[in-house]
């Protein structure tokens, strides 16, 4: 990477990333580029609507007898507090960012894609 004198590391994480000691790895890449082309950087992200999240919906709305939308939003809730899911399109695009000469001197940092998780 260093040899073609420009290239973009990105990681992409869930917001719990950011909890403990996160992003260490991030920094690490980070520091030892400083002065390469080479950028490394976290998106940390909130819930994503994927098979997965809606298992945990689909559970939810069983367990309390309520119907989907009611379930999603109490997932939601409870931690993205904008109570809309985070897209692979709005992820996507905040990477095509990070690619950007425009982000040439962002290194080691943690962009955070959450809904407000993690304001609270």
């Amino acid at each position: 990477m260093r040899a073609g004198g420009w290239r973009r590391v990105i990681n992409i994480t869930s917001v719990h990333g950011l909890v403990g000691s996160a992003g260490k790895s991030a920094y690490v890449a980070a520091l030892e580029n400083t002065r390469t082309g080479v950028t490394v950087n976290t998106i940390c992200q909130g819930f994503v609507h994927t098979p997965l999240v809606q298992k945990q919906i689909d559970a939810i709305a069983e367990r309390d007898s309520i119907g989907d939308d009611a379930a999603r939003v109490k997932l939601l809730g409870e931690k993205q507090s904008s109570e809309q899911f985070v897209t692979t399109k709005q992820i996507g695009e905040l990477a095509v960012f990070l690619c950007s000469d425009a982000a040439s001197e962002m290194r080691g940092a943690e962009l955070k894609i959450d809904g407000a998780w993690s304001a609270q």
